[in-house]
């Protein structure tokens, strides 16, 4: 088994646990004990499960970048003739230790059905083992693994489906514990679901797609809406990448970053904005939207939520007969011209008495629990009058009191 003629794969080799097994397989290193030592720990950090050596070589794989999975990000999904015959070669050959069982190699009988103590819940890689134990061949091993690129990238673009910008390193960083809200679990505001549903998925598609601004009273659900739609497109391979106010002078590199990943799509998301007078960022915005030197990437959306129709706060000195600017109407259009630059406006208005109960209703159904109207009017009411007014989140609130301190007590 020469996995020195490995063409693509050569650096799996750079990976201590495979130089070991190597040695193990051509009697190099006859310590066992230390090599299954070294996949147990392996198994663990990473959940793996099943045959490790298998299940650490699959994992490896798909993490490790290489010449193939970076085409397939360069180029759309797309790979070369000659590139996808080495690809196939190497398979061919990794194959090989796929097939192998850890106890025949290493004297360990736990080795060939491992269980961790936590499995891994990556959908990209348990969507990929899947799919390889129904291929036949190498070829088809092969073809899944690019599909696999194609779809979800490698490494951190395949196991994390939002990220935040890293301005020291100028890279992504996968955000670990994204929320796993769906758009079905969302109650009310069926019409703004399906305009952000929509759009999204015409973006996904590759048809055309509008920047997005939802705007509307606090905690009715626009961030979460934002987030359920990622979710929902995940393994069509989109990501999300939030951004604060102050990283948006970044735009320009974090959208040429963005350009090279060109078999995913991305949103862009700033939440809450809004800009005070003396606050310059916006400018930035509006030349990422429309406007500058260098194009928009295709595979790039921003979506931004607020409280604020006009994200750039506006004083009545800017109305005022008094104004020392000799233009005041250029002022005036430089204040609203940025919320102008979403091409879709998405409103949520604050629910009414009754949407306030169907909310709450529908949050306790999903728990199970399903109050009378009288005792669903009297208890949620009260919480929403001692709280902030109606809104999804007082709804929620309330619920997570009522699961806490009232239900089975």
């Amino acid at each position: 088994m020469d996995l020195h003629n490995l063409l693509v794969f050569q650096d799996l080799f750079n990976d201590d646990v495979f130089r070991d097994i190597e040695k193990t397989i051509s009697r190099e290193n006859l310590n066992k004990g230390a090599v299954a030592a070294k996949l147990i720990n392996k198994a663990e950090q990473l959940g793996l499960s099943g045959n490790i050596i298998r299940s650490y070589m699959i994992y490896t794989v798909a993490h490790q970048s290489n010449c193939v999975s970076y085409a397939v990000e360069k180029s759309g999904g797309k790979i070369g003739k000659s590139l996808y015959q080495a690809f196939c070669h190497d398979i061919e050959l990794i194959e090989k230790l796929l097939l192998l069982k850890p106890s025949l190699l290493l004297d360990c009988d736990l080795l060939d059905d491992y269980e961790p103590t936590n499995i891994n819940q990556s959908t990209a890689f348990n969507l990929l083992i899947e799919n390889l134990d129904k291929a036949q061949t190498s070829k088809d091993k092969a073809d899944v693994f690019i599909n696999y690129y194609r779809t979800f990238g490698s490494g951190d673009m395949a196991d994390y489906r939002a990220f935040r910008w890293d301005r020291d390193e100028d890279s992504l960083v996968g955000i670990k514990h994204f929320e796993t809200m769906k758009l079905q679990d969302l109650i009310g505001y069926e019409y703004q679901k399906q305009e952000l549903l929509a759009n999204t998925k015409a973006f996904v598609e590759d048809k055309p797609a509008n920047n997005v601004l939802l705007v509307g009273a606090r905690g009715t659900g626009k961030s979460s809406g934002v987030k359920a739609v990622v979710n929902s497109f995940f393994d069509k391979g989109l990501r999300l990448v939030q951004l604060t106010k102050e990283q948006l002078i970044d735009l320009p590199v974090i959208m040429e970053h963005l350009r090279d990943f060109s078999s995913k799509k991305f949103i862009i998301f700033l939440d809450d904005l809004s800009f005070e007078e003396f606050e310059v960022e916006y400018k930035y915005l509006k030349s990422a939207i429309e406007g500058g030197a260098s194009a928009k990437p295709e595979n790039v959306l921003i979506y931004a939520t607020s409280n604020r129709r006009h994200l750039i706060k506006e004083s009545y000195k800017d109305r005022g007969a008094n104004d020392d600017d000799m233009h005041r109407s250029d002022t005036l259009n430089e204040t609203i011209s940025l919320s102008d630059r979403f091409g879709l406006i998405i409103y949520y208005m604050a629910p009414n008495q009754q949407e306030y109960l169907d909310i709450v209703d529908g949050l306790l159904k999903q728990h199970g629990i399903e109050l009378s109207k009288e005792e669903l009017r009297v208890k949620a009411g009260a919480w929403e009058k001692e709280h902030s007014g109606r809104s999804g989140r007082i709804a929620q609130q309330f619920v997570t009191h009522y699961l806490g301190q009232v239900y089975n007590k």
